[in-house]
């Protein structure tokens, strides 16, 4: 993997070594994403500079630097991904009488740009990337970025100037960038704990949307002046494929859609193991990391290389399994237990490697598994996306429809929801005062109790914050919610309104628990997955110079798993059933039929311990003042009650911490 950045100065009132200074100085901020190679181009007189930072995987040799120019000298381009089907592209290529001057995939790339135009190449394309290409001939940058957003790209325009790279900080070193926080990401990065969408905490800052291509093209004078614009067009749409998987099911059997799958999978986990450098995966003894490595074990000849982080605490400790199904599968693995100082050791690196406010606790063993890969492997596949694909995630269960199934005969549910929507109701005219002590009072005894008063006071709570399905769901999404936002001080998008939104996305009433579930997944691979799984896959696998691959992701399986009946995917109350169907032809069930064990560590006893100190620092009332974004009464309240061990608000307080700690990292940056 690498790291691409470079800036269109329309003024073009800069020399080439000062373009050049600039560039590298920016590029060389990426050196975790590509510690290889470094390359520099500019054009002084359409004010185009692009700078590169490569982690060589495929073809090593000279002729894979970048930037690099097609065979015409028409284009330029930087990227950052792979191309798996390349291969077959350049035979296509040749054919047409394209030369080759190596065998990397970014050489195919660009020669498909000219013979296909790059909207249609990207079609065509199997991969992940991100990528900015100048165009000389019409004189026009294009910034893309992969179907699902495994890859970033980031631009910040102002004035005559456009600043483009792969994470912020290389769009911090130019000279030109005003590093403004956005007061509103502020709310949103707590509400979910990420930046969802093109939200990035800096003003004037997008991220450029999965499956689109963004075009700017450069006039005769300033290309501010209204003459051009800012063109974003969509290669690929999930929204469009979620739509013609559920108006084309999948005809078979459920036979043929495990053999269908299969076929799938093992093709795109093939395709995957192309390298010219040592390859391995992850691997925690759940279905998906499992079932990447008994098919990529299925096709090799020598034992697959296997990692997994293991923890002295017990119910964070996925070691025991992955060892067991590693056994089976005879792969050459290698765990590491970590102890909780090597994982607190990872906490003040923790806003330089995610480069923007990211809170997914998670993000701690990610970045230890793939330090642990990195020392043995420069390519490392893992399972993401088997949960959204799937319906694997525990939440797709624990709506509130759920209960009503669960209630009795038709007419008592009727019956009981109607009750529901008036105590919600009622619920809703209360002053908020009195709602949030409700509201607190039920949380504080369903963590304290766990018998029958959990339970009704758990549902209780529910039913007094929820207003249908969608709301809940939304709800178990988010961290800090609304009603907090003006005790925070901060600005939230309205839940309410991504609630009709869900309840709108499928085009039609959604009364059958699989139609929620199935908008549920969708949403999830639109948000949660591209703004949190993956870019916590991005920052901590790059962050040691690792590439992470996703086999489970590649668009022809996401675009096969919408085509198939919902009741191929759930079975009862569990998720995931043809994909531990397909994995049941390699493990033995009994090594991964299990309950899911999340991939995290107790950030919530830590609080309470060894990290008290940093984080009563920076949970400081003072200093919460003195920065002006976030009032201290919510969280000094939330953390007092948390170090009593009452209450657990870790979750809350990690969000606040994370951002504090990049704030004290480059707030004043």
């Amino acid at each position: 993997m690498c790291g691409l950045t470079g800036f269109l100065n329309a003024s073009r009132d800069q020399s080439a070594d000062r373009m050049l200074a600039i560039v590298r100085r920016m590029a060389d901020t990426l050196h975790h994403r590509g510690p290889d190679d470094t390359g520099t181009w500019c054009d002084p007189a359409s004010g185009i500079a692009l700078g590169f930072k490569r982690l060589s995987i495929v073809d090593l040799s000279e002729a894979g630097h970048q930037p690099m120019t097609s065979s015409s000298g028409r284009f330029v381009i930087v990227y950052n991904g792979e191309v798996y089907n390349h291969n077959e592209l350049r035979k296509e290529l040749a054919v047409k009488g394209h030369p080759f001057r190596g065998h990397s995939d970014t050489e195919v790339l660009i020669e498909g740009f000219e013979e296909w135009g790059i909207e249609e190449t990207l079609k065509r394309c199997i991969g992940m990337f991100a990528f900015a290409v100048w165009d000389a001939s019409e004189r026009k940058l294009t910034l893309g970025r992969d179907r699902l957003g495994k890859k970033p790209l980031y631009y910040w325009q102002s004035g005559a100037t456009l600043v483009f790279g792969s994470e912020t900080k290389s769009l911090r070193t130019h000279p030109a960038f005003v590093a403004e926080i956005d007061r509103k990401s502020v709310g949103e990065f707590l509400k979910y704990s990420y930046l969802p969408g093109s939200h990035s905490i800096y003003r004037n800052v997008v991220l450029i949307a999965p499956g689109t291509t963004t075009t700017i093209l450069l006039d005769d004078g300033d290309f501010w002046s209204g003459r051009r614009s800012l063109e974003m067009k969509p290669f690929w749409d999930f929204r469009s494929v979620v739509k013609s998987g559920l108006a084309h099911v999948f005809e078979g059997s459920y036979e043929d859609a495990v053999e269908k799958l299969d076929a799938l999978l093992t093709d795109a986990i093939g395709c995957r193991m192309l390298a010219d450098v040592p390859l391995g995966a992850f691997l925690s003894g759940g279905i998906d990391s499992s079932l990447v490595v008994a098919l990529m074990q299925k096709q090799s000849s020598r034992p697959v290389k296997t990692f997994t982080i293991g923890f002295e605490e017990p119910s964070y400790n996925e070691a025991p399994f992955a060892r067991r199904v590693a056994e089976h599968l005879k792969t050459d693995h290698t765990e590491l237990y970590a102890t909780s100082k090597d994982a607190r050791d990872v906490i003040p690196q923790l806003p330089k490697l995610f480069d923007e406010p990211f809170a997914d606790s998670s993000q701690i063993p990610t970045y230890l598994v793939s330090q642990l890969a990195r020392r043995h492997v420069t390519v490392a596949l893992s399972g993401d996306g088997g949960d959204e694909l799937f319906c694997g995630y525990r939440r797709y269960f624990e709506a509130l429809e759920g209960f009503f199934r669960k209630v009795g005969p038709t007419g008592t549910r009727t019956s009981l929801t109607g009750r529901i929507s008036k105590a919600a109701d009622l619920s809703r005219r209360l002053p908020d005062y009195v709602r949030r002590s409700i509201e607190a009072l039920c949380e504080v005894a369903s963590r304290v109790s766990r018998g029958r008063l959990a339970r009704l006071t758990s549902i209780a709570s529910e039913i007094l914050s929820d207003r249908g399905p969608h709301h809940r769901y939304l709800r178990n999404l988010t961290h800090w919610h609304n009603e907090d936002a003006r005790d925070l001080g901060v600005v939230m998008s309205d839940s309410r309104s991504d609630a009709r939104e869900l309840s709108n996305w499928l085009g039609e009433a959604q009364s059958r628990p699989s139609q929620f579930q199935q908008t549920w997944q969708a949403f999830d691979t639109l948000t949660y997955l591209s703004g949190d799984i993956l870019t916590k896959v991005d920052r901590a696998s790059m962050g040691v110079s690792l590439e992470a691959r996703t086999p489970l992701l590649d668009h022809r399986v996401v675009e096969f798993a919408w085509t198939l009946p919902h009741e191929f995917k759930v079975q009862g109350r569990a998720g995931k059933r043809i994909l531990r169907d397909v994995l049941a032809k390699y493990v033995p069930r009994e090594l991964f039929e299990r309950p899911k064990v999340g991939f995290g560590v107790p950030i919530d006893a830590w609080l309470r311990g060894p990290l008290r100190d940093w984080a009563e620092d920076l949970l400081d009332e003072n200093r919460l003042k003195r920065e002006g974004f976030l009032n201290p009464n919510p969280i000094r309240r939330k953390w007092l009650e948390h170090m009593s061990g009452k209450v657990d608000w870790h979750y809350h307080l990690w969000d606040v911490l994370m951002f504090q700690a990049w704030l004290a990292e480059y707030g004043g940056k």
